[in-house]
């Protein structure tokens, strides 16, 4: 047993919940074959990238620690069964669950390299859990074997800095009406005139707004209600141009 500095305790994989890979298993690279990190490789590409890589499948039982916050990452983990939490643990001791990440995702790989490459959350299996490991090293050899591969890792890299840069740009605002006017604003002069489409669902906009789902889904209602917008699915209208902008105020 460990514990972290936050006084956390957590249990490492013991061997029996590990096993080393000699051939990657036709299942797990149809999981993994639909992970962002690998999209556009055929499935024999895919295996003889990893048919060679000291890759490895950890197993964790429900409630399990994966890792804990300020951990080093040394390995590009993939989900390839089961649900994952990432959870932050207040001052208090509250436990703020922050997303669950679920198979084909990767764990992190924006922060797998740099001066600061350490988990930001506490993870923890939702359910009981298999992760495909791949050293950061070997993982690094992945990519300059493939430029596939280095480019879907880049592009990940960049979209989650974008979304990041996004998120403190919606944080300016204290309302979540005012979040939301700006989203829709945002997309509004992106698609010119006419009705734009939502390119994020309500979980998404929680997630981008940091705030509970029910409260977008609340004030999507109320703009509705006000006759600000009007919403068909994932269309919407904006029927008072003057109304939504005054929200920013």
């Amino acid at each position: 047993m460990l514990v972290n500095r936050d006084g956390i305790k957590h249990f490492p994989c013991e061997k029996s919940y590990m096993r080393e890979m000699g051939k990657i298993s036709e299942e797990v690279v149809t999981v993994i074959q639909n992970c962002p990190l690998f999209v556009g490789l055929s499935r024999e590409e895919l295996f003889g990238l990893l048919e060679h890589c000291s890759c490895r499948i950890r197993s964790f039982r429900k409630d399990q620690l994966v890792a804990v916050a300020g951990d080093e990452i040394s390995f590009m983990h993939i989900i390839v069964e089961g649900l994952v939490k990432g959870e932050m643990v207040d001052f208090a001791g509250k436990v703020i669950k922050i997303e669950d990440i679920e198979p084909p995702r990767p764990l992190a790989p924006a922060f797998l390299f740099g001066q600061q490459n350490r988990y930001p959350v506490n993870i923890t299996a939702g359910v009981d859990v298999k992760i495909l490991s791949i050293p950061k090293d070997e993982f690094l050899k992945l990519m300059q074997t493939s430029e596939l591969v280095l480019r879907n890792f880049v592009n990940i890299v960049s979209s989650r800095g974008q979304f990041l840069s996004n998120k403190i740009r919606f944080l300016s605002f204290s309302t979540i009406k005012g979040k939301l006017a700006q989203y829709l604003l945002d997309l509004a002069k992106k698609a010119g005139s006419g009705p734009i489409q939502l390119s994020h669902s309500q979980a998404q906009l929680s997630e981008l707004f940091g705030v509970a789902r029910p409260s977008v889904g609340r004030a999507i209602s109320e703009l509705n209600q006000e006759g600000i917008i009007r919403t068909e699915g994932k269309q919407v209208q904006i029927l008072d141009l003057p109304g939504l902008s005054a929200l920013l105020k």
